[in-house]
């Protein structure tokens, strides 16, 4: 995600990082030369090459732009309710952490050490989370906060972060039937495992529930369509001007098309996608804090206005 101040005026013009500009300049330098050719070729063969009415292209423009914001707006919901997501995570994580107080003083024989059993699970669940959504990643620190019984059938899971959710689930109901935990107790920590749970399924739904096929192909047609017959609308009336004209509106089209594409997919890794990287690593110091640590890296900041 880009993180920085807006630009001033003359910056604004140059600024490429966390633009569409580096993804869509094919396309507009295609359409800026084919608009030359047309208006060369209009102008040396008026009869093989002919100029029409802009009027027509008008209304595809409208009704393009419409279409295209309705397809936007569809991508920042989707961009949006993930920032959502990851922040009900963080807000679950550190409700644990206080929950998690009253178990400081009830280990026992098989937990010892209840509470930052709990936590170093809750940090290995957003790991999980994170490469479950984005894979790659480095995997030791998941492994790092498990048993290492635990490892084989971590590796092995289909659905990494449900297993530890189960794990973590597991502790509570083993601290419960042992007289650790009171139902009343208990309920409230399945509640914030309900949460994480919740986030879960959520990530999982944007990640494999992409925007209709159909209506993005048709915007993507109608868009290159429209950019290609627009010279022929304009030849006569800018002339050489046509080019450049033809140029930026191609810019902002497909422009617009090329953000839809990145806001869809929030967990990629694009600039302009979410920083579920820094979030998880968030979750991890503020946990860490709450178990008292007190050596701990910074948090998470931009670089080179990149936040990942």
């Amino acid at each position: 995600m880009i993180v920085r101040k807006r630009p001033s005026l003359f910056a604004l013009f140059f600024i490429l990082r966390g633009s569409v500009l580096p993804m869509i300049y094919p396309q507009v330098l295609f359409v800026l030369l084919l608009s030359a050719a047309v208006v060369w070729a209009h102008g040396f063969w008026p009869g093989l090459v002919p100029g029409f009415n802009s009027a027509p292209l008008a209304l595809v423009g409208i009704a393009l732009s419409i279409f295209l914001g309705f397809r936007n707006n569809a991508c920042y919901d989707r961009w949006w309710e993930a920032r959502k997501d990851w922040g009900l995570l963080i807000l679950a994580a550190r409700s644990l952490a206080r929950q998690s107080l009253i178990l400081e003083d009830r280990g026992d024989d098989q937990e010892p050490a209840p509470r930052r059993r709990l936590l170093d699970l809750a940090i290995a669940f957003a790991y999980a989370l994170l490469a479950h959504l984005r894979p790659g990643g480095d995997p030791d620190r998941i492994l790092g906060r498990l048993q290492p019984d635990e490892h084989a059938a971590f590796l092995a899971s289909r659905n990494p972060p449900d297993f530890i959710l189960r794990r973590m689930g597991a502790v509570l109901a083993g601290l419960k039937s042992r007289g650790r935990l009171s139902d009343i107790e208990f309920g409230l920590f399945d509640a914030t495992l309900k949460d994480m749970g919740a986030v879960l399924s959520a990530c999982e739904r944007i990640r494999l529930t992409p925007v209709p096929f159909g209506y993005t192909l048709l915007l993507h047609r109608t868009a290159y369509i429209f950019c290609f017959l627009l010279p022929f609308g304009f030849a006569d009336m800018l002339g050489w001007l046509t080019p450049f004209a033809v140029a930026l509106v191609a810019y902002t089209f497909f422009g617009l098309d090329a953000l839809g594409d990145e806001l869809e997919e929030p967990f990629g890794e694009l600039p302009n996608d979410l920083p579920i990287g820094a979030l998880a690593e968030t979750i991890e110091i503020n946990l860490r804090e709450a178990l008292g640590e007190t050596e701990l890296p910074a948090l998470p900041a931009p670089k080179d206005y990149l936040l990942m």
